[in-house]
Order: C-alpha cells, then sequence, then structure tokens
C-alpha cells in the first residue's frame, strides 16, 4: 500500500491553514465519515493564500451587519412568541453553548424554551454539576432523556469497531432528540447554538440561518446506518425490535414540514463567541469549568460532559491527525484569544496526548481490552498520515 494512499477520502497532500492550525485532514462530517475515495471531504484551504474556509469565514464575520440580523431574530421571535406554553426548543446538555443560547432567548428576548438533553454515556462529575446548575440556576424546565442502555452501549461498541467512532451514537441522538421533542409536544421553532460550518463545514451552510434538513430525509429506516451497520441487519443479529431503536430514527423530512418546524441556529443572528459564551454561561448559569485541563488539550471548559468525549477526540487525532488542541487553539487564533504560534506550540503538546483518566471505564463501557482497543486503532491509521517505527507509531505532517 502507498504511503500517500488516504483511507477517508481525503486529500493525499497534506496543507495546513497559515492562519490557524488546522489541515485540510479535517473532515466535513462528524456523523457518518465514509471511507470514498472518490471524493474528498477535508476542510477547504485556498491555494494562493493557504488560508482555510474557517478562518477566512471568520473574517467575513467581521464585516456581517449584525444589528440587521438581531432584527431578523426578533421577527422570527415574534412569529412563533406565545402568552403561554413553550415557544422554541433548545437541545443541550447545559455546557457554555447551549447554557448561553437558552437563558440569552428566555431573559434578553423573553421567549420561553423547554430544553432537552440527550443524556451522555457516562456522566462526568463537572458535567453533572453543570447541567443540574443550568436547571436549577439558569431557571429551565428541561427534559432529560436517557437511551436504552443496552442499545446504546452496543451501538457505541460497533462505532468504535467499525468507523473508529465510538461517539457517534451519541451524536446522533443529540440531532434527533431535538426535532422530536418538537413533534411531540407542537413546538415549531427549535435553535441551536453556532453552525459547525463556521469551523469548516461547507462554506456556504453559514449563509443559511437553517439547520441541514438531509440529516432527515431518510425514508426507508431498515436503510438506516447506525454504527455502522444497517438496521436491518442489527435487527437480524440482536435480539431488539425496530422500536428499540425509535429514538435513533430521524423524523421524516415531510412530518417536519408539515408541522412547520424551523431549525435555527442562534449564531447566524448573534456574533459567536466560544470563549464569550463560556463568561455569560459561568455569571448566568452556574456553569463551571473542570478544576483540572482536559486530556489532550489545554482547555478546561470545552465538552467536559461525557468520560467518552476524551476519545471522540483522541481517535479524530488517530484517523485524521488532529486531535483536541487543534481543534480549542484553531477557534481561539480566529477569535484573537491566542497567537498562532501559541497555538502551534499548544499543539504539538497536547494533540497526541492519550486520555488515561477514563480509560479503564471506557475498556469497560465498550466490552474490550487493552490489546484489542490498540490493534483496533491501529488498523483506522491512514498510511498518508502515519508511518510505523521500531519504537511505535509517528505523525507524517505537523503543524509548523
Amino acid at each position: 500500500m502507498s504511503k500517500d494512499f488516504s483511507m477517508y477520502g481525503l486529500p493525499e497532500n497534506v496543507v495546513f491553514c497559515s492562519k490557524c492550525v488546522m489541515s485540510n485532514q479535517r473532515p466535513q462530517s462528524v456523523v457518518e465519515f465514509k471511507n470514498n475515495n472518490n471524493k474528498k471531504y477535508g476542510l477547504n484551504i485556498d491555494e494562493n493564500s493557504n488560508i482555510c474556509d474557517a478562518c477566512n469565514y471568520n473574517e467575513t464575520k467581521k464585516n456581517i451587519d449584525w444589528e440587521n440580523r438581531e432584527k431578523k431574530l426578533l421577527e422570527l421571535l415574534d412569529k412563533h412568541r406565545k402568552p403561554s406554553g413553550y415557544d422554541c426548543v433548545v437541545p443541550g446538555s447545559g455546557g457554555k453553548d447551549s447554557a448561553y443560547t437558552a437563558h440569552v432567548l428566555k431573559y434578553k428576548y423573553g421567549m420561553n424554551p423547554l430544553t432537552v438533553t440527550w443524556a451522555p454515556h457516562m456522566y462526568t462529575e463537572i458535567g453533572w454539576k453543570n447541567f443540574d446548575n443550568w436547571i436549577k440556576v439558569g431557571g429551565f424546565d428541561n427534559i432529560l432523556f436517557s437511551p436504552n442502555g443496552k442499545i446504546h452501549k452496543l451501538l457505541t461498541n460497533l462505532a468504535f469497531k467499525n468507523l473508529l467512532h465510538p461517539f457517534q451514537p451519541f451524536i446522533i441522538g443529540q440531532k434527533i432528540i431535538g426535532p422530536l421533542i418538537a413533534l411531540k409536544f407542537n413546538i415549531p421553532l427549535i435553535f441551536y447554538g453556532e453552525n459547525q460550518a463556521e469551523y469548516g463545514n461547507a462554506v456556504e451552510e453559514n449563509a443559511n440561518p437553517h439547520m441541514n434538513t438531509k440529516f432527515f430525509s431518510q425514508k426507508n429506516n431498515s436503510e438506516i446506518i447506525l454504527g455502522g451497520e444497517k438496521l436491518s441487519d442489527l435487527l437480524d443479529l440482536y435480539k431488539f425490535s425496530l422500536n428499540d431503536f425509535e429514538p435513533y430514527i430521524p423524523p421524516k423530512i415531510d412530518d417536519l414540514i408539515t408541522k412547520k418546524i424551523e431549525q435555527r441556529y442562534l449564531g447566524y443572528y448573534l456574533n459567536w463567541d466560544p470563549q464569550e459564551c463560556y463568561y455569560y454561561a459561568a455569571k448566568n448559569t452556574g456553569f463551571r469549568p473542570n478544576t483540572e485541563r482536559t486530556e489532550g488539550s489545554y482547555s478546561k471548559y470545552s465538552s467536559i460532559d461525557d468520560k467518552i468525549d476524551p476519545f471522540h477526540y483522541y481517535l479524530t487525532f488517530i484517523k485524521f491527525g488532529l486531535g483536541r488542541a487543534s481543534y480549542d487553539a484553531a477557534q481561539e487564533i480566529r477569535n484573537e484569544k491566542i497567537t498562532r504560534d501559541e497555538g502551534v506550540n499548544l499543539v504539538k503538546k497536547y494533540d497526541s496526548e492519550f486520555p488515561n483518566k477514563y480509560f479503564n471505564e471506557f475498556l469497560k463501557y465498550i466490552e474490550m481490552n487493552k490489546d484489542d482497543f490498540f490493534s483496533t486503532i491501529d488498523k483506522f491509521r491512514s498510511p498518508h498520515l502515519w508511518t510505523k517505527k521500531n519504537n511505535g507509531w509517528s505523525l507524517l505532517h505537523q503543524v509548523k
């Protein structure tokens, strides 16, 4: 196999953005990343400037008329505002972003959001405290949805083995739970925080305040892919019924259209800054950072709810050569919280760090031993990113 072969259809020639620390290996989709070598999925980096789409859009944001965007937000809210009952759904965990979103909508703009949470695989202590504070200190009604433990564990195990993406079942549930609750309670407006396109998905998505509904367009439930397997195959192999998988089956797009349910990004209307969201949430909802930095990064306040979360980022490092520090530093460079030189040093120091703290709990959850864990992840190392030496694996391309 050629050392230049890309397992995931990413560009074989690795290029880093000259403004942040991201490379063109960042995938555009975190839900289902297919091994399709006929299409290139990576972050677009301009050939002339060597600047990525995410950095270019960050500059575009500086010229947006945010007062006009806020006026559009008020028009939307007035359209859906109710004298009683819930007038919008805010999916989230009580982390800094969802805490900010729900609080601003309720206390600045006078909406009455119903917050809804797809439970983590395994709550961290700080994650549970922040969730509890979100509801009690922030002052919100909440539905905490905990999926069938047997099925969630099975899907997490399969997603790890098939995709090296154990967080996939959680991400799917997180995307579905808002529309499911909106349909059930007839609430036609759902608000998310920022559009992930800001960080490198298709840049044209940023011009649209609506969430892309492609994810909800499946027509045949048996063809849905969960954990890298067809749902029809899962029903044949395991002793579960179709009803058991109900929380993982996206609503039909026709149902969303019929009920006129709108999914919007608050970050389209308000200038989104993750660190400012943290300050706001800390002041208004009792959100607290962790007492120690997150393994794989220097941050103490991003994605700290789930004990499996550190493995999600470590495994993106294995597949794409980009770990948690890369994602954190890229955001903070764009928002002028740190310099690029500082970001490069942080990435080199922390990106490859193995998440030891919850390792034994993670192995127990996916029912795997250490040897099988490491042999599995080695199968997902793309030859264009990694080379094996006597003392282990070495990353071929690092940010400079």
